[in-house]
């Protein structure tokens, strides 16, 4: 016999070929009978890193019991918005000053009637500012606690329906999303002209702005998520979204209103330059993230953070503690975005000293509770912190990831290791 090896002959190649075909359906079919299910496509999400998001489903369907009992944290919040919504800005028991009922309208929260309410005068106006006190009146009349509602189901919904597959959490989110930004019987305008008004005095203010800043980066990954092959987000629906997003974008970058927030040197300025930049991302903007990522080092880490890092602004306010983390909430994120678009914004350091790893170690004290937060705060809550140090020992700040472990868990539970960037724990209703 020759040494060469035999050649398969051409027949039963192409019975092995055919039985192939047949048992990799089966194999595919028992791999998820068994919770190994195929990778999803990378989500294309602008803060939160898609590529991680789909290693952590993975590691999810292999059985990792720590993601297993953060899920069970997270269906548990997706099944209380099911019964819920959807929502839409037409609502309102009254339009904005503007007559459109698609128009966005709210109050400002801080702001309190000064006289008695009348018939002459059933406003009690003129109003008067009290920083950190939050008139309940802004809950009624407005937007504002539906569209909160709007982005804490979208966003609560859409990582339940990635990470368990049950169609019912895609779908409710599909119809919030819908309802509020695209059925043309029910959509917001893409503008908020009419944010933070105050009773006779303004129709709106730029600061309004921070309604949206503040927690719409998070719907845009959560649609993100259900861009990946949600049931019941169509590819209309995907198409609608970026098409309000662009409009969104535009009025933000070029109306007054968007101009004013931009010039602001405290968080509203932060959390402005987050928003335009994760929907320039979001939009196929490229070049307007990056820029706006890089400009953030001058325009807002030289004056905002000191060689200390703290934040002398955000001290002076009644709620110190809460506009710190707050301020944080932005910049941890601006960087997520940052190295999406190649720009490290961990890294910076001004001309001072200082840095966003700074800023975070300032915090750490108070943060793990080892001593008391040394300025104003009408209402501390020590979890607020808790994303943003995951966040800077992410980043591979030492100090940070040995505070970790001595975090206080937020009310709805930790849920870094599902969604990694930074959210607001304590309330933003303001």
């Amino acid at each position: 016999m020759s040494g060469k090896p035999r050649r398969r002959p051409r027949a039963l190649l192409a019975i092995a070929v055919a039985l192939s075909a047949m048992l990799l359906p089966a194999t595919a079919s028992a791999a998820a009978a068994h919770g190994h299910r195929a990778l999803r496509p990378v989500p294309q999400t602008v803060v939160i890193d898609g590529h991680r998001l789909q290693q952590t489903k993975a590691r999810l369907d292999h059985g990792d019991p720590a993601l297993r009992a953060a899920v069970r944290t997270l269906t548990a919040g997706a099944d209380g918005w099911l019964g819920q919504g959807p929502w839409t800005v037409v609502d309102k028991p009254a339009p904005a000053p503007g007559g459109d009922p698609h128009d966005y309208l709210s109050q400002a929260p801080y702001w309190w009637p000064s006289q008695p309410k009348t018939a002459d005068n059933p406003r009690g106006c003129p109003y008067v500012q009290r920083d950190g006190e939050r008139n309940p009146e802004v809950d009624t009349g407005t937007d504002r606690p539906d569209i909160g509602k709007v982005f804490n189901s979208v966003t609560t919904l859409s990582l339940a329906w990635y990470y368990t597959g049950h169609k019912q959490y895609a779908e409710h989110a599909s119809d919030i999303l819908r309802t509020w930004f695209l059925d043309p019987a029910t959509r917001m305008n893409p503008n908020l002209d009419h944010g933070q008004f105050i009773p006779c005095k303004y129709d709106g203010r730029a600061i309004g702005i921070i309604d949206f800043s503040q927690q719409y980066t998070s719907v845009l990954d959560a649609v993100a998520l259900l861009d990946t092959g949600a049931p019941g987000w169509t590819r209309s629906d995907r198409t609608a979204m970026r098409s309000w997003n662009t409009s969104f974008l535009d009025w933000l970058v070029n109306s007054d209103f968007g101009k004013q927030e931009t010039a602001a040197e405290n968080n509203h300025g932060t959390f402005q330059d987050m928003q335009i930049a994760a929907l320039a991302l979001a939009t196929g903007d490229g070049e307007l993230a990056r820029r706006t990522v890089l400009d953030a080092r001058a325009l807002r880490i030289d004056p905002q953070i000191a060689g200390d890092g703290t934040h002398p602004q955000e001290l002076a306010r009644t709620r110190s503690w809460h506009y710190s983390t707050f301020d944080l909430v932005a910049y941890t994120r601006l960087a997520a975005i940052g190295r999406q678009v190649g720009v490290d914004l961990w890294a910076y350091e001004g001309p001072q000293g200082q840095s966003l790893f700074k800023a975070v170690d300032y915090l750490l004290p108070a943060a793990t509770g080892e001593s008391a937060w040394p300025h104003p705060e009408l209402e501390f809550h020590r979890y607020a912190a808790s994303d943003i140090v995951h966040a800077a020992a992410d980043a591979g700040d030492a100090q940070a990831r040995a505070a970790v472990g001595l975090l206080e868990t937020p009310p709805g539970g930790d849920l870094w290791a599902l969604r990694p960037a930074a959210e607001q724990l304590d309330s933003i209703a303001g």
